[in-house]
């Protein structure tokens, strides 16, 4: 049996998000990744006006005379969410947490999946492989997507996005939408490491990959608080410091948002398109912005 209070939490997200998603992201979710997959259907002669980009230029050189390859959008999409579960996820300064945060964008996608038809798949990860569910449809299997992002308890507390995203690779033999949920915080607290861009690039080459950057607050800025003693959630490293000078403050946030875009450009260099998300300000703008540039983006491709 499932805690009363856990099925309250889900169903809490499950109204909220859905809410969003039919007044809002319904249609935006169709047009941004609706046609990201194709198929071949058949080669046909070309007609006047057809695009001249999807000539078969092997057909036609042996028929001497032109050729297109034809392609059918795929009926139905897969949606693999990757989602970060490392000792990072658990901090948050207000009332959420990114891990709840991870938890609401995850419904919202899903719950787009499934009212187009599509599956909907979860990966968690710490720096190992956490748990695996394999893409299915339905509420209520993305109601059990939601109660694991938000209640499953891994054995782990580091980051390997490496390592997650080779073994999605593996289980995942045809092109799907991977959604890579996370705080992007290696173990040493560095921005994306080589061999993380390095699995991006190569993910993003066999599937269409997007990144959801989740912060909070307090990762970007101090509090006047005085003297902190802080434990490193991944790592347990005690850090102390004073949180009192107005320099101190300054510079620790001058240095986390140089830490905040570099994440960013590092994304875009790995050819992902990123959104980025803090727990204290609403994502429901945000998603919608990030729908409308990238559908753009498409249509000028």
């Amino acid at each position: 049996m499932i805690p009363r209070e856990i099925l309250k939490k889900i169903r809490q997200i499950e109204l909220r998000t859905n809410r969003l998603v039919t007044e809002t992201l319904a249609g935006q979710y169709h047009s941004v990744f609706k046609g990201q997959g194709m198929n071949f259907d058949e080669v046909r002669e070309y007609q006047p006006g057809d695009d001249v980009r999807a000539i078969d230029w092997n057909v036609t050189a042996r028929m001497n005379h032109p050729f297109i390859k034809k392609f059918v959008e795929e009926r139905e999409l897969t949606v693999m969410l990757v989602v970060d579960l490392s000792g990072s996820g658990l901090f948050g300064s207000r009332e959420q947490s990114k891990r709840e945060l991870a938890a609401e964008i995850a419904s919202v996608l899903a719950f787009s999946a499934i009212r187009n038809n599509d599956k909907v798949g979860l990966l968690l990860f710490t720096d190992d492989v956490e748990k695996f569910i394999p893409p299915r449809k339905g509420r209520g299997h993305v109601l059990r997507v939601i109660r694991e992002v938000l209640y499953f308890e891994p054995k782990r507390r580091g980051t390997d996005l490496v390592q997650a995203l080779e073994f999605m690779g593996q289980v995942l033999p045809h092109k799907a939408i991977v959604v890579v949920i996370s705080d992007f915080i290696s173990p040493d607290g560095s921005v994306l490491t080589p061999p993380t861009q390095t699995a991006l690039r190569v993910a993003n080459r066999r599937h269409d990959v997007v990144a959801v950057h989740v912060t909070d607050r307090y990762e970007l800025e101090l509090p006047a608080l005085g003297r902190l003693i802080l434990e490193d959630a991944e790592t347990g490293e005690i850090v102390e410091l004073n949180s009192a000078h107005a320099a101190s403050r300054d510079a620790f946030a001058l240095r986390q948002e140089k830490q905040y875009a570099e994440v960013a450009r590092q994304l875009r260099s790995s050819g992902i398109d990123a959104i980025q998300l803090r727990t204290d300000e609403p994502y429901a703008a945000a998603l919608g912005r990030f729908f409308e540039a990238r559908e753009k983006r498409r249509l000028r491709g």
